[in-house]
Parts: structure tokens; C-alpha cells; sequence
């Protein structure tokens, strides 16, 4: 229960990490962070820990105290706005691409995925965001280090930057009802204009 996942949120109620919950009872047990509970009250670990009823699979006992695991929390000294723009990574353009390869549409697992240069770089492509997509093995090899007109292959999507940042992956990873007003349905942060 305690490596279970708890989203961070900044003093401005966005979206800014994932932590477990054993970190978020450290932050709330120091006073470094607030339990966000229903209707967006916010709770500090005595009042926290008084609201706790003891039921639901959602609890941690300690020999004194049965205590509900928050699932959000609220950093009381920490405003920085996270950065717009998504990290360059094979993991992020797998998330993009949602593990679906470019050529065929067939989705797989991640272990049977590559990452191919639509542009190879024998032909003076790089590896930046519009130039990268996911692909499975079997298209990778038909297109070998080809333009996509020389292979016969077509792109399903265009690839291009990401507009906002994955707050993390959602490739078994546990998601919670209570984030649901922090996070668009793909895990990501939420537009704040």
C-alpha cells in the first residue's frame, strides 16, 4: 500500500509530480504538504489522520492509528509551474504514439517496439520529435534505411512535439478517480489558459 501512487500538486493546484504514498505521508507528517480530500479541502496530517474512518482497502495501520492513504496532495511551499514541453525520450515516444506502430496501426507491447527515423540518419535525418516514431519490428525491417516512398510505407500520423508533458505513463500504472480534475484522460497535465 505504501509504494501505491499519490499525485503531487503545486500551492496552485497543478498537477507537477507522481510520488508513492510512503513519501506523501513524509511531506504531510513534516508539513511540507496538505491532504486534498473531497470538494478540495485540504487537510494537514493530524486533521488527516482524525479523518480517517479505517475502512476501505485504501488504509495504512501503524500500531496507534489506522490512516487513509491520500491520493492527492498539496505542496504548501512549492509554485513552480512544470515545464510545457515534453522530454525527447524513446519512453515519451512510445506514450505519443500510443505503442501503436506508424506503419501497420497494429498496437504491442513495448518490448516489441522500435524506434524508427522516418528520415534515416544514413540520409541526414534527426532525432528530434517531427523526424522519430514508433514501430514494430516487422515494418522497422521492411523500411530498413529507406525514405518512406522507396519502402512503400505510409505514416499513420505526422509526427510532431508533444503540446504538453506527460505526467507519467499510464503502461499499468494505477490512476486514480480523485486526479480526475488535474489530469486530461491521457495522464497529462492540463491546460491552464
Amino acid at each position: 500500500m505504501l509504494s501505491t501512487a499519490v499525485l503531487v500538486l503545486n500551492r496552485n493546484f497543478q498537477a507537477v509530480h507522481v510520488t508513492t504514498a510512503r513519501r506523501a505521508f513524509c511531506l504531510l507528517f513534516r508539513g511540507a504538504a496538505c491532504a486534498v480530500g473531497r470538494d478540495f479541502q485540504t487537510f494537514d496530517f493530524p486533521a488527516w489522520a482524525a479523518a480517517a474512518d479505517g475502512s476501505g482497502s485504501d488504509v495504512v495501520h501503524t500500531p496507534s492509528a489506522t490512516l487513509r492513504v491520500p491520493r492527492v496532495i498539496l505542496l504548501t511551499t512549492y509554485d513552480r509551474v512544470p515545464r510545457p514541453t515534453v522530454r525527447f525520450s524513446r519512453a515519451n515516444v512510445f506514450t505519443r504514439d500510443h505503442n501503436t506502430c506508424q506503419y501497420c496501426g497494429r498496437n504491442y507491447p513495448r518490448h516489441k517496439l522500435n524506434i524508427d527515423h522516418v528520415v534515416p540518419k544514413s540520409l541526414g535525418g534527426d532525432s528530434n520529435w517531427e523526424n522519430v516514431v514508433c514501430s514494430c519490428v516487422s515494418c522497422n525491417r521492411i523500411k530498413g534505411g529507406r525514405l518512406l516512398k522507396d519502402a512503400g510505407l505510409r505514416l499513420l500520423r505526422q509526427p510532431r512535439r508533444p503540446a504538453w508533458s506527460p505526467l507519467f505513463r499510464r503502461d499499468g500504472s494505477e490512476w486514480y478517480a480523485e486526479w480526475q480534475p488535474f489530469l486530461d484522460p491521457e495522464g497529462r497535465l492540463l491546460s491552464r489558459n
